[in-house]
């Protein structure tokens, strides 16, 4: 008896093993492409050659009906070196001081608020030119602050900068005992000490110093950032450190910084 060359469509193992592969490779391709894409709970496919394309990776060219898709969050694109903003002299001061005028009403006349606002006077001035660079692109948004840089210009928000970190500082306020969220973080759940960043103990480049900050200012940043309604910190460090922190800790933390007006 002869035997059957092997890849011969008269040998009926050859055959099974075609009908058997090609069986696996459908089933296969069905479940990952298919069943479970449609099975994803937090996601809506408008029909199953949108769900294939998702698994595939490629982008969706329309949401399902009725699916509210959000835009991504507009990021910081500030980037902050030593030399970032040059030296400041007494023109770049006084044309920040014309500028500031538009800003009493909320920052105070010499940069303290008494509106729950941040006071301005001796802040950084990479901390306040990121700020308002990050309010102008949209990667922080405020009802008030947004349409009042809206128009600024790049020299214009260094001059801001400069004339309110010429001001003098308020006196830092004597809370108590250092909170150990401050002083120690929180190593276990991955939070650095707020000190180490924003002061007592360190500072870090772009960062605004707090103490003497209003404590309702302080505590609702605290919760934007924990929450992402807030999201212009770099390297979503905020965001990270925040969404760890419990509403004690948060507390503590606006309470030994902050003053009340």
């Amino acid at each position: 008896m002869q035997a059957q060359p092997l890849f011969s469509p008269r040998n009926p193992w050859f055959i099974t093993s075609v009908i058997v592969t090609a069986a696996i490779a459908l089933i296969a391709a069905g479940f990952g492409f298919i069943w479970l894409p449609l099975m994803e709970r937090n996601t809506s496919f408008a029909d199953v050659w949108t769900a294939i394309c998702s698994a595939a990776g490629l982008t969706q060219s329309s949401p399902a009906p009725g699916v509210i898709v959000q835009p991504p969050a507009r990021l910081s694109g500030v980037f902050l070196t030593a030399s970032t903003l040059a030296p400041s002299d007494a023109v770049t001061i006084g044309r920040g001081a014309t500028l500031a005028l538009r800003c009493s009403m909320c920052h105070g006349a010499r940069g303290l608020s008494q509106a729950n606002s941040p006071n301005l006077a001796g802040q950084y001035a990479p901390a306040i030119y990121k700020q308002l660079q990050d309010f102008k692109s949209g990667a922080r948004v405020n009802a008030v602050m947004s349409p009042l840089v809206a128009d600024l210009t790049t020299q214009e928000t260094r001059e801001l900068a400069d004339y309110y970190a010429y001001l003098p500082r308020p006196p830092s306020p004597q809370n108590g005992r250092v909170p150990e969220i401050v002083e120690s973080g929180a190593p276990v759940r991955g939070i650095a000490p707020c000190g180490a960043c924003h002061g007592p103990e360190g500072h870090k480049l772009g960062t605004p110093w707090l103490e003497g900050e209003p404590v309702a200012y302080l505590r609702a940043q605290l919760l934007a950032f924990k929450d992402g309604t807030r999201h212009n910190d770099i390297n979503q460090i905020m965001r990270n450190v925040a969404r760890q922190m419990t509403p004690a800790e948060i507390d503590a933390a606006a309470q030994f910084y902050g003053v009340r007006p």
